[in-house]
């Protein structure tokens, strides 16, 4: 991913539409976790990272069956 000048790359921008997809995808999360792991923590990769790592405690597909989200 090409980050336009000033863009740190280490960093989650949520205004980026096309950026927070391919983190959440990187990150195996739906884009509201990646936002709501944001708002915990910040925009720092590292640290929304170990955020979600921490609250995951079963895999990603257990705790979208847990919200009651329509399988894809």
């Amino acid at each position: 991913m090409t980050q336009p000048p000033g863009v740190q790359p280490d960093r989650i921008d949520l205004n980026d539409t096309a950026a927070s997809e391919e983190w959440a995808k990187k990150l195996d999360v739906t884009t509201m976790q990646l936002r709501e792991a944001v708002d915990a923590v910040g925009d720092k990769a590292t640290d929304v990272e170990m955020h979600l790592k921490g609250t995951r405690s079963t895999t990603n597909a257990d705790r979208i069956d847990e919200l009651g989200a329509p399988p894809t």
